[in-house]
């Protein structure tokens, strides 16, 4: 896979011109310890395209060049040679196969910042041995503690120099920063980082053990842009920090750090780069669960909608059920009930001439055919729309209405406890209330082999809104382990008290069933004059 980087110039010549800009202005502070043109090279060698790193070995050549000359050192090109082509290419050809690993220039989360740390690691590695062993080729004379300094001091600059040079070009070169981040980085640069360099040189000028303390307390910008900015903000602001105390000491002519303070910077660089890139994978997790929830609060105000539909439409579905009940109940009585009664009427009419042919029994049997059509005919008006509830309202209808009746009949108990105000209830509610309760005991009777049958009914107000609890219970034999196939009866309540935007919970005492209704009224909590 071919690495194409996002902001530099398809030109050779121009990434070459800028590399030799920026290794001539780093190598103006390359002391012991301190190696920052070693980062630029990592850097440049992970970023640019492999069809230009030529550019680079040039653009280094003439740098090192320009620097021997700035210092009055002789322009031998073997000894130039010498002290570029070997550091360059072996980094080279480590680069080349970091980059054929798939290696990328990303320090988005903190496992690509982990992964660069550790090809950081194996490239300083690499080289330190290569300049080692090239030190005892042509040096065999050094003792091996000079040796071991040396090797130390290299390993020690170069990863702080990559430490500290790597991810600022990175930021600057790969990645697309929003115009607002780029504000409120700069200005916190302004007035937090400015303002921390002027105290941090002020303690540098003081005599030990300031100069030191002040580069320990050089890691509280660091700490604070990394949390304020991630990974982005704790590199530029280790970069800068450490630059700043770097050139002042050299302003200042204090004695050049020790290892133990460029140990610490080293690891506290990298303790802040992984704590930067950590912020920022938790930034990016938060946002995304904000979105989530954005996302999902439309949704659920979305299936909000739709089950308020499906209520209403349920709703609908059970006043259209109702209206067809009571149109059925007022035809069935209308033509019916008035046809028996007529049929009754011409029968007794006809009773007299009946008798005196010797058929007196034949006008009994009509009669008593007529009353069981009668009695069959009063219970169906009353399945189909009780007229007591209609006449005498929902309390009565409950108390002393066809429910009773049917238990009655069964030889059980009914005990019925009342409380509230149905007029508080719209016309849906009660209707519901009822049938729920005709249904219920209708179960019993059939299935249940009860001795009783209890209902209780509260009406009240809960947060404003009118609210209805249906208690009904029996202590038959229960229900079975598994309900019988095709059986509508619970089904059904449950559909009624979900269409109205009820709870229902069926819990299976012992012995008997018992049935907690909770329903809600859409109609005004203002009472009205009259009963229901």
């Amino acid at each position: 896979m071919r690495f194409k980087p996002s902001f530099l110039p398809d030109s050779g010549p121009i990434i070459g011109a800028g590399y030799l800009v920026l290794w001539l202005l780093l190598g103006a502070t390359v002391q012991p310890y301190w190696m920052l043109p070693y980062g630029l090279r990592f850097a440049a060698l992970l970023l640019v395209p492999l069809r230009y790193w030529g550019w680079l070995l040039g653009a280094e050549l003439l740098a090192a060049a320009s620097l021997r000359w700035w210092h009055g050192l002789p322009l031998d090109v073997t000894a130039l040679l010498a002290e570029v082509l070997p550091a360059f290419l072996v980094m080279m050809a480590c680069m080349w196969l970091l980059r054929r690993l798939h290696l990328h220039p990303s320090l988005h989360s903190p496992q690509d910042v982990t992964r660069l740390l550790l090809s950081v690691v194996l490239v300083v590695t690499v080289t330190t041995a290569v300049d080692a062993g090239l030190l005892v080729l042509t040096n065999s004379s050094e003792t091996s503690e000079l040796m071991i300094r040396v090797i130390a001091e290299e390993l020690l600059s170069h990863y702080l120099a990559i430490l500290l040079v790597a991810p600022v070009l990175i930021m600057l070169l790969h990645t697309r920063l929003e115009r607002a981040s780029v504000m409120r980085l700069l200005m916190d640069v302004l007035l937090v980082l400015v303002p921390s360099m002027a105290i941090l040189l002020v303690l540098s000028e003081r005599a030990a053990p300031q100069p030191q303390f002040a580069r320990v307390l050089s890691l509280a910008p660091v700490l604070f842009f990394a949390f304020r900015h991630g990974w982005r903000g704790a590199s530029l602001a280790m970069l800068i920090t450490s630059l700043g105390m770097t050139l002042a000491d050299v302003h200042l002519g204090h004695a050049p750090p020790t290892a133990a303070a460029y140990l610490f910077l080293a690891v506290a660089g990298t303790g802040a780069l992984m704590l930067g890139s950590a912020t920022d994978a938790l930034r990016r997790s938060s946002e995304r669960v904000a979105e989530q929830n954005i996302y999902l609060g439309a949704v659920n105000r979305r299936l909000d909608h739709l089950a308020h539909q499906l209520r209403d439409a349920a709703r609908g579905n059970l006043q259209a059920d109702e209206n067809q009940r009571r149109h059925l109940a007022a035809e069935l009585h209308d033509e019916l009930g008035q046809n028996i009664t007529a049929i009754q009427t011409h029968v007794k009419l006809a009773q007299a001439r009946l008798h005196e042919v010797g058929m007196d029994d034949v006008s009994a049997s009509i009669n008593t055919i007529l009353g069981h059509m009668r009695r069959a005919l009063h219970r169906l008006l009353d399945d189909l729309r009780p007229a007591i509830l209609d006449e005498f309202g929902l309390l009565r209808a409950l108390d002393e209405g066809p429910i009773r009746d049917l238990l009655t009949s069964a030889g059980m108990r009914y005990h019925v406890a009342l409380h509230g105000d149905p007029r508080r209830l719209d016309d849906d509610t009660r209707t519901a209330i009822y049938r729920l309760a005709q249904e219920s005991a209708t179960n019993t009777v059939k299935h249940a082999c009860a001795s009783e049958f209890r209902l209780r009914l509260r009406i009240g107000e809960r947060n404003g809104i009118t609210v209805a609890l249906l208690d009904l219970r029996d202590d038959g034999s229960g229900l079975p382990s598994r309900l019988p196939r095709g059986g509508r009866g619970l089904q059904g309540m449950r559909d009624r008290v979900t269409s109205l935007g009820g709870q229902f919970r069926l819990r299976t005492d012992h012995p008997g069933v018992h049935l907690r209704i909770l329903l809600r009224s859409s109609k005004s909590s203002a009472v009205k004059d009259g009963q229901n």
